[in-house]
Parts: structure tokens; C-alpha cells; sequence
């Protein structure tokens, strides 16, 4: 009841005058409570209005309009008391929905009896969108007639103008069946006849191409709303759908259409087009289709078949006979192998086929939650193992840095130390030179005027030597640079007074800058 009222607002339909079908169950009224229904998660519920007039058809854009909706007629099978729901557009003819309705209750049209035809509906060439229905829902109930000889006469009185049977077609069916031809090749012949080009061309070089021609074929037939087929060859619905990560893995549903199964256009009208299928398959599954209405295609797909899922796959498609077409192969990857969880076949229902469909995912999730699991654990270590291959090269790195580092700083001391050395060798030979260079010290007794300089060195030691006074200040220059201490980085220094000899003219000799006859230096280095 609290579902009608909110459809009531959305709808603006009054609540007293809706049916709501489709549940599971039986006895729902509008008292009933969800939870003792013990639904599934997802539903589809239809909304019938029988009570409510149809839409007016008076002129031309109303009919188009109706042309182009689509009818859900109730076909209530009346000796298993089993309801269809039926979606058929507006330019349907009754008769086409005869066809349907014999395969689904196997009751040749020429035995159908009927209720709940509105009075208008007198031809069953009429389409349904001329012939009274009430939109969008309604009610019909058909049953197998008592006696396959009572003639029409008798049939109209019964049924006064509530009731209807075929006539014409049923006609031709009884003729066929006075020359022994069965109801179904008789179906099936002007199933074929009606048909303008095969879902698929015979010998196809390339799946894709055939794939894509099977699509348009499908949408022209049973429109837009039908499950996405993947384009491309069985092979690669399986890369998409097996081998990616495990998160986004999904099983593999394969549809085999047969053109001669008496069961084809039902199945794929009112099951595989119902968009609760639809919406399942996009949502969990990848979808492959093949036709196996020509020889030379179904050959090719039992060869695929046996590569990809062994013989007895392949034997179990074999024998199938053609009133059991179309076939819905359920796949799901494994490890080692690809193993087929279910093979529907085409009779069956809407709920019939959710069912089984829930129940390869049931089974599907279970594996995908240890494969994701194995997947995990494995990443980890994955991802353990590379942190320690980073680390390591990370070390290696440093140490490679390090022990270039090392190099280079050995390299520049080796350097640093040539360099030193033949500063040194340098500063010795000038030493030695200098030294060679030196005038011979004169003695103390020597006639001439000698001048006696006393040196102090930075480290406190002392030396002294005696020079002529005539001798230049370059000869003392000398003589100190000789003993290590060049003039270019010491200073000589006096005493008394205090001065800096080294900024004297060394051209001057030793009696003309006063050091004679005696006198005592400092050497102190340069800043």
C-alpha cells in the first residue's frame, strides 16, 4: 500500500485503481509487509491500470504515437493457471502475438481460445495499437479449445465478443496438419520467411566484422535495449573478461542463436530485451554472441568450442536440437582452465533465467574474493620485494657515491701532494742555488770590514754569518732565502730602531743601510 501512494503521486494515478504485479510470491495485497515476502534485492514490479479507458486514437498523431508505444498484455495460461508478461510495440498485429504465445504454452494458434479481447479486435491482422488494448497494461487469458473440430460458428457463439480465436491462420495450420507437416516446421518455416537477412554472414573471415553485423541485425529485430555484445573473437572476450585484475574480472556469457528455433523470437523479445537482463549482464558480465543458424558457423563454433572448453562441452552443444535453441553458455575463468558453470536453454522464463544468472555470480564471487585475496597477498610481496630492491639500490648508491667521493678526495690530496712536492723540489733548488751562489763568507781576521749579522728564525733558533760590509743587501736576501726563509714571504727585521730591511733598497750595501759592524734580525712572516 505505501508503494502505491508514492506511485500515486509520480504516476497521478489513483491508488485504489492499480494492480502491482510481478512479485515472487502469491498472496500480496496491500496490507502485505515487504520483509515476510523475503524478496530478493532487486525487483521489477509492473503497474497495471484495467480499470483506467484507453488513450484516444481519433486522429492521425495520436496513432502514430500509439504506433510507437509499447503494450504489456498479462497472458494468463488458464489449464497451469501460469501468467506471462508480454511487451509487444503498438505495431504489432494480434496475430504476431499469437505466434508468441505458442511457443510459450505450445497451443497451436488454431486451438488458442481467448478472453479479454476487446470487441474492436476482430482481425488478427489488426495492430495492437488499433484494436482497443488498454494502454499500457492488459489482461488476457488463453486456453487450449475442448474440440479441435468445433467449427467457428460455434466458437463466436460461446465466446459472444469476449472471446476470440484465429481465423485465417488457423486455416492454413489445420491444412498443414491434414498433409502430416508439424505445427513447429510450419512455425518455424514463417518464422524464416519473415526474417529480410541472417544475423550473421555464412563462413565470416573475421568474428569482429560478424559480431557487428549480429548487433544491427539484433537492434532491426528486438530494438536498442538489448544486452552489449562484444565486438570482437571469442578470444578476446576472454582477455576482457578473465585476465584483467581480479577486482575487475567478470564472467562471460555467451548467447547461440538459432533463426529456425521456434523458441528464438520469444527468448530474445521478452527475456534476453527485458531491461532487468540487460541491466544484469552490463553490470557482471561480458557478452558474446554467435548464430548457429548455418551450417558452416556452427561448425566454427564447436571448433572453438572444443580449443577453448573441451569435448564435452563441444558434445553437449552438438546434441542440442533446434526447438532447444537459443543456448546461454555461462563461463568463468579459472587458474589452469575455463570452466562452463551453466548451459540455459531457451525455454524458460524471465525469473528462470535471473535465477541462474545470480547463481553463476554466487559462485563467481565466491572464487573472485579468493582470487582477489591471492592477488593482494601477492602484490604485497610483491610490493615487500621492490621495497627491498630500492633499498638496496638505494645502498649500493651510497656506497657507489661514497667510495667515488673517497676516490675523488685521495685523487685531490695525490694532487695536492704533487703539487707540494714540486713546490718543495722547487723552493730546494732555488735553495741549493742560492746557496751555491752565496760569496764565500770572509774570516774574522780578514783585513776588509766584515759585517756580522746574528738571524732569529720564527721557531727561536738562531744562525749567524759574517759579510763584507761592501756587500750588497741582496747578498743577506740570499743568504736567509738559502736557509728556507725567501724574502718574497718573510720579513727581516731590525731592532734598534725597529724597521723592516726588507723594504730597503738591496742594491745598498750592508755599511750604507747600517748593518755594520754587527746587529741582530728577526724574521717574521708575511701576512
Amino acid at each position: 500500500g505505501d508503494i502505491k501512494h508514492i506511485l500515486e503521486n509520480e504516476l497521478q494515478i489513483p491508488a485504489s485503481k492499480m494492480l502491482l504485479k510481478g512479485w515472487k510470491t502469491g498472496d500480496v495485497d496491500d496490507s502485505t509487509v515487504l520483509k515476510t515476502l523475503h524478496l530478493p534485492k532487486n525487483n521489477s514490479l509492473y503497474v497495471l491500470t484495467p480499470d483506467l479507458p484507453p488513450p484516444s486514437s481519433s486522429h492521425s498523431g495520436a496513432l502514430q504515437e500509439s504506433l510507437n508505444q509499447n503494450f504489456m498484455l498479462i497472458v494468463t495460461h488458464r489449464e497451469v493457471q501460469r501468467e506471462y508478461n508480454l511487451n509487444f510495440s503498438g505495431s504489432s498485429t494480434i496475430q504476431e502475438v499469437k505466434r508468441n504465445v505458442y511457443d510459450l504454452t505450445s497451443i497451436p494458434v488454431r486451438h488458442q481460445l481467448w478472453e479479454g479481447w476487446p470487441p474492436s479486435a476482430t482481425d488478427d491482422s489488426m495492430t495492437l495499437a488499433v484494436s482497443g488494448l488498454t494502454f499500457p497494461c492488459h489482461r488476457l487469458t488463453v486456453g487450449r479449445r475442448s474440440s479441435p473440430v468445433q467449427t467457428r460458428e460455434q466458437s463466436e457463439e460461446q465466446c459472444t465478443d469476449v472471446h476470440m480465436v484465429s481465423d485465417s491462420d488457423g486455416d492454413d495450420f489445420e491444412d498443414a496438419t491434414e498433409f502430416g507437416v508439424d505445427d513447429g516446421e510450419m512455425f518455424g518455416v514463417a518464422s524464416s520467411a519473415l526474417r529480410k537477412s541472417p544475423m550473421m554472414p555464412e563462413n565470416a573471415e573475421n568474428e569482429g566484422d560478424a559480431l557487428l553485423q549480429f548487433t544491427a541485425e539484433f537492434s532491426s529485430r528486438y530494438g536498442d535495449c538489448h544486452p552489449v555484445y562484444f565486438i570482437g573473437s571469442l578470444e578476446a572476450a576472454f582477455q576482457e573478461a578473465f585476465y584483467g585484475k581480479a577486482r575487475d574480472r567478470k564472467l562471460l556469457a555467451i548467447y547461440l542463436h538459432h533463426d529456425e528455433s521456434v523458441l528464438t523470437n520469444v527468448f530474445c523479445s521478452q527475456m534476453l530485451c527485458a531491461e532487468s537482463i540487460v541491466s544484469y549482464l552490463s553490470q557482471n558480465f561480458i557478452t558474446w554472441a554467435w548464430d548457429m543458424t548455418k551450417e558452416a558457423n556452427r561448425a566454427r563454433f564447436l571448433t572453438m568450442c572444443t580449443r577453448h572448453f573441451g569435448s564435452v562441452v563441444a558434445q553437449t552443444i552438438r546434441t542440442q536440437k533446434t526447438d532447444q535453441f537459443p543456448l546461454f553458455l555461462i563461463i568463468m575463468g579459472k587458474r589452469s582452465s575455463n570452466e562452463v558453470l551453466n548451459v540455459i536453454q531457451g525455454n524458460t522464463t524471465v525469473d528462470e533465467l535471473m535465477m541462474r544468472l545470480m547463481a553463476a555470480m554466487e559462485i563467481f564471487s565466491a572464487q573472485q574474493q579468493e582470487d582477489i585475496k591471492d592477488e593482494d597477498e601477492r602484490e604485497a610481496r610483491e610490493n615487500v620485494k621492490r621495497e627491498q630492491d630500492e633499498a638496496y639500490r638505494i645502498s649500493l648508491e651510497a656506497d657507489r657515491a661514497k667510495r667515488e667521493a673517497q676516490e675523488r678526495e685521495m685523487a685531490e690530496q695525490f694532487r695536492l701532494e704533487q703539487i707540494r712536492k714540486e713546490q718543495e723540489e722547487e723552493r730546494e733548488a732555488i735553495r741549493l742555488s742560492l746557496e751555491q751562489s752565496l760569496p764565500p763568507e770572509p774570516k774574522e781576521e780578514s783585513t776588509e770590514s766584515v759585517s756580522k749579522l746574528r738571524i732569529r728564525t720564527p721557531s727561536g733558533e738562531f744562525f749567524e754569518r759574517r759579510f763584507l760590509a761592501s756587500s750588497k743587501l741582496q747578498v743577506v736576501f740570499d743568504f736567509v732565502a738559502s736557509k728556507g726563509y725567501p724574502w718574497e714571504e718573510y720579513k727581516l727585521l731590525g731592532t734598534f730602531p725597529r724597521r723592516d730591511v726588507t723594504q730597503l733598497d738591496p742594491n745598498k750595501t750592508l755599511l750604507e743601510v747600517k748593518l755594520y759592524p754587527q746587529e741582530t734580525l728577526f724574521l717574521e712572516a708575511k701576512e
